[in-house]
């Protein structure tokens, strides 16, 4: 059986629209996709840093479209791993089971590796919507587009914009 990490924040949790939500509340104005683009999340909203400081902050994300389904879906057919950076924000580890144990409960807690470099993980095939954790991998790579990783070129990652163009991919 095939082992697919998936990375969480970007991929199954929507942090764009968690930012969005958040820097309207602060700013009174509400940024859109486009005029973030090609920008790094934590630079494209003045607060970003606080935010993901904060209480909730991942907790609360909404999750991407389609993700559950078809993740349940993949999970049957495959060795799926969630792989998270959350030592990078200490308040993110716990936030982050509690979310996927109540938006994703077929992913066990044997199915949740929170680290803080990705390098280390072994899986056939990696999905992420950064390039820092894509580019050293050696399996499969399915870029997730986000807004920061947009402009730039692929490269040898196969970029998708949905989860239904996962579904057609490894379904």
């Amino acid at each position: 059986m095939k082992r697919i990490a998936v990375d969480m924040d970007g991929v199954l949790a929507d942090v764009y629209e968690q930012f969005f939500k958040l820097d309207e509340r602060d700013t009174g104005t509400r940024k859109t996709r486009a005029s973030v683009a090609g920008i790094k999340e934590l630079e494209a909203f003045p607060h970003g840093h606080q935010h993901v400081l904060s209480d909730d902050f991942f907790r609360t994300a909404p999750v991407m479209a389609d993700s559950q389904r078809i993740l349940e879906a993949l999970n049957k057919q495959y060795e799926v791993f969630i792989v998270s950076s959350a030592t990078e924000f200490p308040k993110s580890l716990s936030e982050k089971q509690a979310w996927l144990g109540e938006h994703f409960p077929f992913i066990s807690w044997r199915q949740m590796v929170f680290c803080g470099s990705k390098t280390i993980v072994q899986a056939d095939i990696m999905i992420d919507d950064h390039f820092k954790n894509l580019d050293h991998f050696t399996g499969q790579t399915i870029l997730f587009s986000q807004p920061h990783n947009i402009l730039a070129d692929a490269g040898r990652h196969q970029r998708v914009k949905t989860w239904m163009e996962i579904e057609k991919l490894l379904l």
